[in-house]
This record gives C-alpha cells, structure tokens and sequence, in this order.
C-alpha cells in the first residue's frame, strides 16, 4: 500500500496520508506523491475543492524521527540519503527539493483546501495542516510544534504560518516550549477553525466541503488570491485586483443565476 492515497471524485479531491503505523510520519514517497498529487490538483480544473487528512489515529507526526536517528531526515533508503548526513547543504537542498514544495504547491492553488485533522499533528505535521485554508479537527486531536524537542527548526514553513494565525508571541512560545494543546485550546488561539466529535468528523467535513463544491468556482478562486494577496500587499494595490476580479465574475453565469435566484427568493443552482 502506496504512503499516500489520492483520489478525486465529483470534484473533490482527497489527499490521505498512509502511514498508520508511523502516526502519518513523513517518508521519501509521501513526500513525493504529495507533490505530485498537488501538482495535479493545481492543473486540473475539474478538482473544486481539496481536503487533506491522515489514516488512522493521527493526522500527521512530521518527521520520522527513527530516520532522523540514522542520518536520513526527510529520505528512506535510498542513496541520497547517504548524502544527506554529509554536509549542511547537503541537508538544505533535501528539505528544498522534498518537504519545502508543499507550502510552495499550496501557494498556487487557488481552490479551498481543508484539514481534517483526524488526530495529533505535530511539528512538521502541524505545520501542514496550517498551510491549509481550513482546519477541521476531531475533539481529542492534539496539536504541537515539538521541534524544540529534537533540537531543530521549523524547516517546512511553519515559522512562517504559525505567527500569522496565533502572533509573534504565541507563535514563540509553541515553539520554544513544544507544548501540546487541545482541540479546544488550539482552535481558541486561531490554529483550529472547527471542533467536531470525532465520531462526526467525517460527515461534518464531507457536508462543508460539498458546500464548498456547489458554490460559484471562480468566484471563490478570486476571493482566495485576494485574500492571501492582500496579505503581503497595500490597499491601492489590493483594490486594484478586486475591482479586476468583480470586472470578471459579473461576466459569468454563475453571477446571472445568483442575481436571478436572489430576485426570485429561491437557492441558486450554480454550474
């Protein structure tokens, strides 16, 4: 059985990491089919919307720490891997090419994307699940940024995320203690956006995210590039690509049947 499961169904496109056994721990092919699964979800126009979630009972644990131990990081048996222990840049061009795609992937894709977060996530596990545009979390999920623990630093991104949604301080403080925090608590700092029973995790996640599959597509695609680009841009600018985007949408069918079904009291039927 692959390290990662991928499929797409009626527009939704389902990313499932596949090591149970490692609590979801990355491994060479994870990695890889993870990019390649993004890869595909960005071309495809067909794919509406993506949910990320784990097999088993955690979501994600990060790093393999028993590679970790052998000198291998991020790689599994393979020859790069003895390069790898070797020298610093040996290990910068490994989280490169590997791990440090996925936050760069996720940033071009423009279609929600949704955690569900069947269980702990912690470190680099986290951190993914924070490059998501959603979080959705089991009641007994558990969440924490352990690199402190092992001595390393957030090399996928989170230190990017992480102050973005909790502050500068907070963000500090996950990551200087590694403490854990409840679902409860993690979706109070802003990490967590729902907390669902674990038994109705799965049904709340498919019922938002249908939702999220019948609403007007380009329309939430521009909303999420103006979003995220007015993050790292001033308001002229940001207003600029709105009043583009609202130029655009207003030519579509999507926005004739939301106008009509407005006027005519009754659910749109967008295509």
């Amino acid at each position: 059985m692959a390290d990662l499961l991928f499929t797409v169904e009626e527009g939704i496109a389902r990313i499932t990491l596949n090591r149970p056994e490692a609590l979801n721990a990355f491994s060479t092919e994870m990695i890889d089919l993870w990019i390649r699964a993004l890869e595909s979800i960005r071309d495809d126009d067909s794919v509406r919307v993506v949910v990320l979630t784990g097999n088993g009972r955690a979501f994600c644990s990060g790093g393999d720490i028993k590679s970790m131990m052998r000198g291998e990081g991020f790689l599994h048996n393979n020859t790069e891997a003895k390069d790898l222990s070797s020298t610093g840049l040996a290990r910068k061009q490994s989280l490169w090419k590997r791990v440090q795609r996925i936050p760069l992937l996720l940033q071009e894709i423009d279609k929600p994307v949704i955690a569900m977060m069947n269980g702990i996530a912690t470190g680099a596990g986290l951190d993914m699940a924070l490059m998501c545009d959603i979080r959705i979390a089991a009641q007994s999920a558990k969440v924490s940024e352990g690199y402190i623990k092992a001595g390393i630093v957030p090399g996928d991104g989170g230190a990017f995320f992480l102050p973005r949604l909790v502050g500068i301080d907070r963000a500090l403080e996950m990551l200087w203690t590694g403490d854990s925090y409840s679902a409860e608590e993690a979706k109070q700092m802003g990490l967590i956006t729902h907390v669902v029973q674990d038994d109705e995790l799965p049904a709340f996640v498919d019922a938002y995210v249908k939702r999220l599959a019948r609403a007007p597509q380009e329309t939430m695609r521009f909303m999420k590039r103006a979003v995220y680009q007015g993050m790292t841009t001033d308001l002229r600018t940001s207003l600029d690509m709105i009043s583009s985007a609202m130029g655009l949408v207003t030519e579509l069918t999507d926005y004739e049947e939301g106008v009509r079904a407005i006027a005519e009291k009754r659910p749109p039927n967008f295509s």
